[in-house]
């Protein structure tokens, strides 16, 4: 609403046009899909698209409505064929392969003073920490990541504690049993997200198992979000750093 209302004093829209877009507040229905437009008003960022069960024709959809307004876009669980879909109509969309996050940046947001430090228990449970990464920096967030330093072999993480003490929030992503969220709470006085991955063998169940422990966890400060959200933690982090 704030640019319709300066490209009004303008002279680039005519009252006429501003009342067609008013008509869109604050939800414009596709049919398939009723886009918020009013997400970044209340929330801070426009509404993410998750591409998980949407064809390639909605997503582009979405994308093409989201476009118009002249949000930074974010859509989450995309795979390559999506993205190649998307980059035909919008040759500014960035891919990210490990996430399979893309974006498309059409504003500056003001950067952030505090730190997101984002870890990982495994190699395997990069792709996680990779939405989380693309979320936060695409909010404006200073992330500095460190991968691979589970409780296997706990005495890596004593080579990190400066950085967890740096932070201003961390997000821990594990999979297994979960347990290093337990061990990082119990370091540090910042926030910390816990994401549970579905990263494990047959006991592991998919990821309700870190999910428990996460949730169980005795360490105060710690929080959990749902299996594989490494949106929702990177989303949340970005709520505590601003």
């Amino acid at each position: 609403m704030k640019k319709i209302l300066q490209d009004y004093k303008k002279g680039k829209i005519s009252l006429k046009e501003i009342l067609e877009e008013i008509k869109k507040l604050p939800y414009e229905d596709l049919g398939f899909a009723k886009i918020d437009n009013h997400r970044e008003i209340r929330k801070g960022f426009p509404e993410t698209i998750f591409c998980q069960g949407k064809t390639t024709l909605q997503i582009l959809a979405i994308i093409e409505n989201m476009n118009k307004n002249n949000h930074n876009i974010l859509a989450t669980k995309a795979n390559e064929k999506i993205f190649e879909a998307v980059k035909k109509k919008f040759s500014q969309a960035e891919y990210n392969n490990e996430a399979k996050t893309i974006i498309i940046k059409k504003e500056k947001i003001k950067p952030k003073k505090g730190k997101i430090l984002i870890i990982t228990a495994g190699t395997s449970d990069i792709p996680v920490a990779e939405e989380a990464v693309v979320t936060a920096e695409l909010m404006g967030n200073k992330v500095e990541k460190v991968y691979d330093i589970g409780v296997a072999g706990i005495h890596r993480i004593f080579d990190i504690k400066e950085k967890i003490f740096d932070a201003n929030v961390i997000i821990v992503i594990a999979g297994m049993e979960g347990a290093l969220a337990s061990i990082v709470g119990g370091l540090t006085s910042k926030p910390v997200i816990a994401v549970p991955t579905s990263v494990g063998y047959g006991a592991s169940f998919k990821g309700i198992a870190p999910l428990l422990t996460m949730m169980n966890c005795c360490a105060e400060g710690v929080v959990v979000v749902n299996i594989d959200n490494g949106f929702g933690a990177g989303y949340f982090a970005n709520l505590i750093n601003r």
